[in-house]
């Protein structure tokens, strides 16, 4: 008992010592095989490791009496199987006579006669609850390990195991930080981060009392008729383009640019805000994003339209100088595109109007004053509601109604999106818990979720909090996530998802085709559809590049052993070419337009 106690006591010592916790990984390894060596008085200790194959086992640190190394040495499964099959059944293999034992014989040629080793002991490190690797001992003497000496071994691999951990977390900490601060697509800061500087740059001024900024919104021209003539990926193209040119960009002042949405771009200009010199700015952002882009042999020339806001003089704080950058950007385009424009008082007018925009949606959210339209979605034969998707729809008191165009920007702008979510929600679940108390069988109902849900650790659990106080089965729920959503830390969004999923729902992949997925992406996540944009529908069977998209969909589709459904179906030719390539499932005015809840109802259900 003593020896198993001072074991573990210099262990401990070790592990919580101020000069071990804050060393790196391999100093780390070295103070653990050194312990390890001279408490249990054996010649070699190393630590191996698996690296993502899993068809061989590499050193990743040796102690022996002459010294320390991390120079590499492998072992491969097809040369010594039953050595790796003992790893994986038993784990801590405990060997006195390593050269004759069938599990570790195999090495006995080449590596333990010509090093005198006689007994092996090997404990298995994790990596969460993968095998990773293993902590082994080499004696040169005949040894029977003892209980002490296993208990102790197996506590040494254990710290690296949870080092392997703490290290896991470390990387998924900083990727996350990653996705929160930066732009996956092109690198740039994203919107958050351009509010913490403009933040943090307006509180400086105030302490100071002197110097200015400037906001200068760039939104890309006509970007969507390269996507619609060329494809999403050249899309993408040329936005990471333009956002590379604009981050080497040389102008007075330039103090941070970030990608605030799918085609724009802000920059800060700092103390450099007379309107000469914005002027002349705006000019060569202009000339340098006019320049051809050269890609898959196409030349392709594209514009900007800017909007450019003061602080001080236009407005007082970081959400006024985004809207009033913002508003003179959409008065540069209204004026024919391609120009620069300056905030003013006429355009604080079409501000003013935003600004009261969102907050009377956000009023509306809160008194739970949205509306839910509903589309079918139909069989392959157009013949049959299969299920439904939920669309918001808002009826302003002053304004009539107005459509998701007109405020869902407002409301991504705002913050609002999730609140908004759980509102539309709530709307669903209310109207279906109305249906099934007058025995009226809905379908499943489709419900998107917005980029801004998905990043939210809660809304698995909000989802599931409002079904319940409704009455609702979370089966008869079905998700659709854009691409887009996709684009953060997958094992969060992964975690996210399979918790919808094992509540009983259903995710489909909205508008694909227009974001940003790979395959290899999509097979680490529980989707049950895919729901091809209606952009690839609306020229067939014309179109000979749509038709191949949509049979690659199709193929990728039932790799993956999803279905799929075609929306923006408007034809017969739509509906006939469709169902001849074996898609499962339409949508589209040629079944019907949104309905309204009654009408809903009243068209498909009052003969139940």
């Amino acid at each position: 008992m003593d020896t198993f106690v001072n074991f573990h006591k210099a262990l401990m010592e070790l592990s919580h010592s101020p000069a071990f916790i804050n060393r790196e990984r391999q100093h780390k390894l070295a103070a653990l095989t050194a312990l390890c060596a001279k408490q249990l008085e054996v010649a070699r200790v190393s630590v191996w490791r698996f690296p993502e194959q899993r068809d061989h086992i590499e050193s990743e640190w040796l102690h022996t009496p002459d010294g320390a190394t991390s120079q590499a040495a492998s072992f491969h499964q097809t040369a010594n199987p039953e050595y790796f099959c003992a790893l994986e059944s038993e784990r801590v293999l405990s060997v006195p006579d390593a050269q004759k034992d069938p599990r570790t014989s195999a090495f006995a040629p080449d590596y333990l006669v010509p090093r005198g080793i006689c007994s092996i002991l090997d404990a298995p490190i994790f990596d969460g609850a993968r095998l990773s690797g293993v902590v082994c001992l080499e004696s040169t003497t005949h040894r029977q390990w003892t209980l002490p000496e296993i208990s102790f071994v197996i506590a040494i691999a254990d710290t690296i195991s949870l080092m392997n951990t703490h290290e896991d977390w470390l990387d998924s900490k900083q990727a996350l930080e990653y996705a929160t601060r930066y732009d996956s697509l092109t690198g740039l800061l994203n919107i958050k981060s351009l509010r913490d500087r403009i933040g943090y740059l307006i509180d400086k001024l105030e302490r100071r009392g002197l110097g200015s900024l400037a906001l200068i919104w760039v939104d890309v021209d006509r970007l969507k008729t390269i996507n619609d003539g060329l494809g999403a990926q050249v899309g993408d193209n040329v936005i990471e383009e333009i956002g590379q040119r604009l981050k080497q960009i040389n102008v007075p002042g330039k103090d941070l640019l970030a990608r605030i949405g799918g085609d724009e771009y802000a920059l800060i200009i700092r103390n450099r805000t007379q309107p000469d010199t914005l002027e002349q700015t705006a000019a060569k952002i202009r000339h340098e994003v006019s320049k051809p882009i050269r890609l898959n042999g196409h030349a392709l020339t594209v514009g900007v339209s800017l909007g450019i806001c003061h602080l001080p003089g236009d407005c007082d704080n970081t959400e006024e100088l985004l809207r009033g950058a913002e508003a003179a950007m959409y008065n540069a385009k209204h004026q024919g595109r391609g120009r620069a424009c300056f905030f003013d008082s006429s355009i604080q007018v079409s501000a003013r109007s935003r600004f009261e925009l969102e907050n009377d949606l956000r009023v509306a959210i809160k008194e739970q004053k949205l509306d839910v339209f509903y589309q079918p979605i139909t069989d392959a034969s157009g013949a049959s509601v299969e299920s439904v998707e939920a669309l918001v729809r808002w009826h302003h008191p002053d304004r009539g109604w107005l459509a998701p165009i007109e405020f869902l920007d407002i409301a991504r702008g705002g913050g609002l999106m999730y609140a908004l979510g759980e509102c539309v929600l709530r709307r669903v679940c209310e109207q279906w818990r109305w249906a099934n108390k007058r025995q009226i069988t809905l379908p499943e109902v489709s419900v998107n979720l917005a980029p801004e849900q998905v990043l939210v650790a809660e809304l698995p659990g909000s989802i599931k909090r409002i079904c319940a106080e409704h009455a609702v089965p979370v089966k008869m729920l079905h998700f659709e996530v854009t691409e887009d959503a996709l684009q953060g830390d997958l094992s969060t969004i992964s975690s996210l998802l399979e918790e919808l999923v094992d509540a009983g729902a259903q995710l489909s992949i909205d508008d694909f085709g227009t974001g940003y997925s790979s395959l290899s992406r999509l097979k680490g996540l529980p989707f049950a559809r895919i729901k091809i944009d209606r952009s690839f529908i609306s020229d067939l069977p014309d179109d000979e590049d749509d038709c191949a998209i949509i049979l690659s969909i199709l193929g990728l589709a039932r790799g993956l052993g999803l279905s799929v459904v075609a929306e923006g179906v408007e034809t017969d030719a739509h509906e006939k070419w469709l169902r001849g390539q074996g898609c499962d499932y339409l949508q589209g005015y040629l079944y019907s337009r949104p309905l309204s809840f009654d009408q809903l109802i009243e068209r498909f259900f009052t003969s139940q």
